[in-house]
Formats: C-alpha cells, sequence, structure tokens
C-alpha cells in the first residue's frame, strides 16, 4: 500500500523483524521431528546459519567449529587475515584501543596491503583441518582475488557490497566486475548481496548467483542506515526477495536459496527470517559472542576502516559462552542469544512445520507489541526480553 508523502512523492510502508509475530496453525510437531536441513552451492548444511565475514567473528579455527557442528562460517578475504602473517597482536590492539581512538587506528591496520599468498593460505588451512573454505571479498576484491581463491580451492565464494547490482557504472579509468561473467568463470559456487528488492534479486540470479545476501544496513554494528539512509526493514526486504526467488524457481525450475543477513540477534529473529521467506541466515554478533571468536569480546563492521567513509563501529559484545552453546546448547542465558538451533526447531514444531519450506509458509502477522506486551516485570529486572 502507498502512503502520499506530499504532493509527488509516494512511499510503501516496509516492515522490521521486530514488528512481525508467526502464528501457530492447526498442526504441531515434536521439535526433534522438524528438518532444518537446506542447501547451498554443492553443500548440504544440517543447520541454516552462516557466520558473517567479519573479522571480530570468524578465523581459520571459528570456521573449522562452525563446518564440524553442521552450520558455515565465511572468511573475509580482505580483513586482518590475509593481511598480517599473525593477526594475533593486530585483534590485541583492536580490543585494547579507546574507542575514541578505534576509528583511526582501523584506517591504520587496514592500510596494510592484502597478500594472495595469505589468502591461499588461509583457505588452505580450513581445508587441511576439515572445514568449509567459504570466503567473502568485495566486487573489487573478487576481481584482483578471485584467480588465488580458485586455485586455492575454497568451497564457497561470497561477493559482498553494500549495496550490489548489475548495473554498476563506474569513471572511465576503472572497468568494474561483470557479476556474470565471473560467475561463470569460477570452477566453485559464487554468492552474491547485498540487496533488498524484488528487481535486482531477479538479475543477480539471472548473473548465476548460488544465492544471494538479503540485508541493508540492520547489522549490529553497522551504521549505513544512518549515514548513508539506506535501507529497507528485514522483514519487507526478505519477503520481496523470496518472492523474486520463488518466481525464478517457477519460471526456470532452478530454485537458488536466499540468505537473511545482518540485524539478527535471537533464535525468534532467526525463526522470523525463515518465516518471511529466507532458506538460511547469516549472523555476527551472536558469534562474536563466542569464547572462540577472535575479536575478544568485540564486534565491528566490515566497513568501518574506510578510509574516506568509516561506516559501522566497534560494539562491546562480551563473552557468553561457548560457540556449542550459541549454536546447538545448552543454553546458559535466558535471552533468546544460546542454542540457537534449539529455537529454531522448537518454534518449527510449535508451528508444526516440518521443513525450512514449510516454516516459510506460516503465518504472519504485523505485531509491533510482540515483544514489549506483558513484560513489565523483565524489562523492570533486565531479564530474559527485558534484557
Amino acid at each position: 500500500m502507498e502512503i502520499q508523502l506530499g504532493r509527488g512523492k509516494v512511499a510503501r510502508r516496509a516492515y522490521g523483524i521486530d514488528e512481525i509475530a508467526l502464528v501457530p496453525g492447526q498442526r504441531t510437531l515434536d521439535p526433534s521431528l522438524a528438518d532444518t536441513k537446506w542447501k547451498i552451492g554443492n553443500i548440504e548444511r544440517e543447520i541454516p546459519i552462516i557466520a558473517s565475514a567479519m573479522d571480530g567473528v570468524v578465523d581459520i579455527g571459528m570456521a573449522v567449529r562452525l563446518s564440524q557442528l553442521g552450520a558455515l562460517g565465511v572468511l573475509n578475504l580482505e580483513g586482518i587475515q590475509t593481511r598480517y602473517a599473525d593477526p594475533e597482536p593486530i585483534l590485541d590492539r583492536i580490543a585494547a584501543v579507546g574507542k575514541d581512538e578505534f576509528v583511526s587506528l582501523m584506517q591504520e591496520l587496514y592500510a596494510e596491503p592484502i597478500k594472495p599468498e595469505l589468502i591461499e593460505k588461509r583457505i588452505q588451512e580450513i581445508k587441511q583441518l576439515g572445514g568449509i573454505a567459504a570466503v567473502s571479498a568485495t566486487p573489487v576484491g573478487a576481481s584482483k582475488f578471485g584467480e588465488f581463491v580458485a586455485k586455492a580451492g575454497a568451497d564457497l565464494f561470497f561477493i559482498q557490497a553494500t549495496v550490489v547490482s548489475t548495473a554498476h557504472l563506474s569513471p572511465d579509468s576503472i572497468i568494474p566486475l561483470d557479476l556474470a561473467e565471473f560467475c561463470r568463470s569460477m570452477p566453485i559456487p559464487v554468492i552474491l548481496g547485498n540487496c533488498v528488492t524484488y528487481e535486482v534479486t531477479l538479475d543477480l540470479f539471472k548473473a548465476g548467483a548460488a544465492a544471494v545476501l538479503v540485508g541493508i544496513g540492520p547489522g549490529a554494528a553497522c551504521t549505513s542506515r544512518g549515514v548513508l539512509a539506506v535501507g529497507v526493514p528485514q522483514a519487507t526486504a526478505i519477503a520481496d526477495c523470496a518472492a523474486a526467488r520463488d518466481d525464478y524457481y517457477r519460471d526456470t525450475g532452478n530454485y537458488i536459496p536466499i540468505i537473511a543477513d545482518g540485524g539478527l540477534i535471537t533464535g525468534g529473529d532467526i525463526c522470523k527470517c525463515i518465516a518471511c521467506g529466507a532458506d538460511g541466515v547469516m549472523i555476527g554478533s551472536p558469534f562474536a559472542r563466542a569464547a572462540e571468536a577472535p575479536g575478544r569480546g568485540y564486534h565491528w563492521g566490515m566497513a568501518t576502516p574506510s578510509p574516506v567513509l568509516p561506516r559501522g563501529t566497534r560494539i562491546r559484545v562480551g563473552t557468553t559462552g561457548t560457540l556449542e552453546q550459541i549454536l546447538t546448547g545448552p543454553a546458559g542465558l535466558d535471552d533468546g542469544t544460546h542454542n540457537l538451533l534449539g529455537a529454531l526447531k522448537t518454534s518449527m514444531g510449535t508451528l508444526g512445520a516440518k521443513n525450512i519450506k514449510e516454516m516459510q509458509q506460516v503465518h504472519v502477522v504485523i505485531a509491533p507489541s510482540l515483544l514489549t506486551e506483558g513484560k513489565v516485570y523483565q524489562k523492570a529486572q533486565q531479564l530474559g526480553m527485558g534484557k
């Protein structure tokens, strides 16, 4: 429904994850019967959750452990891991610096050149330890380092930018990355993002994307919405992009998953994204709280080190448990941030959804009071949903 902002300008109402609720139907099932498996590229995973390619979230150890637990972690190929042979002292400096000096330190540290030999080394380290080597770069980084990624034998390549499109205009001195040609030339599946609209999702499918990332600016450490005023709330963005997936599947017989990326903190957030149409989710800050995470209890945005317009900040998330506790339990907290898989399975059981496809079909209502109704004591005592 269009709303008139004023003469000559109309707007469409969009909804965020916090504004919706999932409605039980006529059937329920035991959570143990809920099948959460999904497929991305040629890889099937038990858990439809991906750890985002952020330096405070995924390093070699995290990528391997996530693979072992049935999920997936993506390594940032333009971050600390590929700029420094020994990233540990660098991560220590990031965790120790004061908030007023943070941006300048990040600009200094990320000015160190990316080393192709470290790209190959990190990929090989993940594979040698039995992990799935999923890696990420910007379109510019992909054009520079794609051959090294392929040579090293990565399993999945994510090309990510704040906004990505197949119709990018560049100055005459710069040749933009041809996404369709890149997807055709790479020997591994290429995931493209980020986007928030039906039309761009469809364009990325046609370019050869093995999956598409949905989300602009909702991340816990991202400030792009404030700096650039760009984005669409996640519930609406996911539903629009899922419609493109379904139409593309109907027309071609080729089913390409979409991944909700950013702004997800609790198990309930993940459940809502899938109910809106996502096949899987990508999360950062919940995993940054793991004891094994490289951020030392901190989490920062991918665009924070920009030398011209930093977008993002460093937030203190603390350390609340092991990666296993956060992903598969047992939960040690009462706020929905532990045992994310258990939350998804229990929600599916409550809603009567046997698999991800059925979960995408559950009834959704607009419910802005969902997280506050009746929670006065939790809020006052900062317990559970009041934290």
